[in-house]
């Protein structure tokens, strides 16, 4: 067996920081479209070199995981219509346009890309947990698209300042047990960290109802900060990326949230070419 090929059986994070043109790289490409002509599933994204690539990098060229991953993301958008059905963010423009979620200018030291929520802008009489969900997946969708973030995953910041029962109600086992998926099993994307602050305590039941669904590589990943945040969140995020709401001195919330706004705007046409159809 050659270095290659016992790679592509156990993964080696040491091929993702190989070049798209690496030999090694194009082989494994091959192997994993191969085994994808020979399956039986539908392929409605294709099989491009690029796509392909964000599964390998997902899974560090463990081919036999890739594919899984793969089959896995084509399974679940296809058994979650709600959601997945239409990426267009237009009718969700309203729910951006309060300052909900916003993603930093900046990567972290690691270089993961690190993505904003602010709970209380989420009016849950507006707009359903399905809806808010959906503002997740198109992120996702869209930075994914970058190598560097294929790499080194993401980080999100989840402000539960203003986390209310209404809040809590919207979560249900079945969407528990979605959101779960996407964060270990189902989509092409390394979850790295995620970071709670301002959470009340009748938060810990929602999150309660989420992490049974969780395996132990992302709980273990998961920190609560609390009100009093800044010390321990600045242990794991630098002040020159932070917005200073948030004890940085990066650009104003705001500003991060306008600019992620218009850029999944100017990408509803990319979109709308990936949404399932119901």
């Amino acid at each position: 067996m050659s270095e290659a090929q016992a790679d592509f059986a156990k993964g080696n994070p040491k091929l993702n920081e190989l070049p798209d043109y690496s030999p090694v790289v194009t082989q494994a490409i091959r192997i994993i479209r191969q085994r994808a002509v020979d399956d039986s599933t539908h392929w409605p994204l294709g099989l491009s070199d690029d796509f392909l690539l964000r599964f390998l990098r997902a899974r560090d060229f463990c081919i036999d995981l890739a594919f899984k991953l793969l089959k896995n993301y084509h399974r679940w958008r296809k058994e979650c219509p709600e959601i997945t059905a239409d990426l267009r963010p237009s009718p969700l423009l309203n729910l951006y346009s309060t300052g909900y979620h916003g993603v930093l200018r900046s990567r972290d030291a690691s270089g993961s890309k690190v993505v904003i929520y602010r709970i209380d802008k989420w009016d849950p009489k507006l707009f359903g947990a399905y809806e808010v969900f959906r503002v997740s997946l198109i992120t996702s969708e869209l930075i994914v698209k970058d190598a560097e973030t294929q790499r080194n995953g993401v980080k999100a910041i989840f402000d539960l300042q203003g986390f209310r029962l209404a809040h809590a109600f919207q979560v249900t086992p079945t969407l528990a047990k979605r959101i779960a998926a996407v964060m270990t099993d189902s989509f092409p994307l390394k979850v790295r960290g995620i970071h709670l602050i301002n959470e009340p305590l009748y938060f810990h039941p929602v999150y309660a109802l989420i992490r049974p669904f969780l395996p132990d590589k992302i709980k273990e990943r998961v920190h609560m900060h609390g009100s009093n945040f800044t010390p321990t969140l600045h242990q794991h995020f630098s002040e020159n990326i932070l917005p200073p709401e948030y004890g940085g001195i990066g650009p104003p919330i705001n500003d991060l949230c306008q600019e992620w706004t218009e850029y999944i705007m100017r990408s509803e046409g990319y979109l709308l070419s990936i949404s399932e159809s119901p």
